[in-house]
């Protein structure tokens, strides 16, 4: 089985982000990057689907040489080998499609993404794919067991789950409960300087979105404490500051 985990480089959420040239660009100065965590579930689900020799296991990422590190972490977890789209994430659709163009030309069983990217929450590449690949894509999934050619599926729905029969190849956005996340150890540190890295220069592709500025949250306001024996004051507040009365 070969199976196709697609990862992200994300900022650690302990970064102070900040921006540039009118707000309009990202700041990367001093920004620590780190393996999106969805993502790190669904490496670790497939890394237990392949063991015992049951599989092999691909990272793709659409980003510039600056992601290597990332990718050099993902095989260190313990993935087989990994490919590098020569490319800056432009937006969902972009990553999407870089990576469906390269599932094309290089088929793959199983295809598994995080359910979202923790810089901009979108869960939209898993849907993407699928419709780009024109095969099955659920998310957000909290369980995937596989049994030959067919996947058993289980994800939270309103008011309870949802359980579903899926074959092979399909995509599935991963979630908490999939997997456990998995430490590099010594071994797979020292394994991960040789494995194959392979960087593919991008496919031409029209854009749809384009980032005219980004905006930081507005600052919290102070706090009010309100004394227990004045709810008329606490009416007050909420209705001429919080305005939610």
């Amino acid at each position: 089985m070969k199976i196709l985990v697609c990862i992200s480089n994300v900022p650690d959420t302990t970064t102070k982000i900040t921006f540039t040239d009118n707000n309009t660009q990202f700041n990367t100065n001093g920004v620590q990057f780190i393996l999106n965590p969805w993502d790190e579930i669904a490496l670790a689900r497939a890394i237990e689907l392949a063991d015992g020799g049951k599989g092999t296991i691909t990272v793709i990422n659409v980003g510039d040489a600056a992601t290597d590190a990332t990718i050099r972490k993902a095989l260190a977890i313990g993935a087989t080998d990994a490919v590098r789209i020569n490319a800056k994430p432009k937006d969902a659709w972009y990553v999407a499609y870089q990576i469906a163009q390269y599932v094309k030309a290089n088929p793959f069983d199983l295809i598994l993404t995080g359910k979202e990217s923790i810089d901009y929450n979108g869960s939209k590449v898993a849907g993407m794919l699928g419709e780009l690949l024109d095969i099955p894509s659920v998310s957000i999934i909290k369980k995937l067991d596989l049994d030959g050619g067919t996947a058993a599926v289980e994800r939270e729905i309103e008011g309870g789950k949802e359980l579903l029969t899926i074959p092979l190849p399909f995509v599935a956005g991963t979630a908490e409960g999939v997997a456990e996340p998995k430490i590099p150890n010594m071994r797979g540190i020292m394994s991960a300087r040789t494995k194959p890295l392979t960087v593919v220069e991008p496919i031409a592709v029209e854009t749809f979105s384009n980032i005219i500025g980004y905006e930081t949250p507005a600052p919290r306001g102070k706090v009010t404490l309100v004394y227990a024996g004045s709810p008329a004051q606490l009416v007050e507040l909420l209705h001429t500051q919080a305005r939610v009365i």
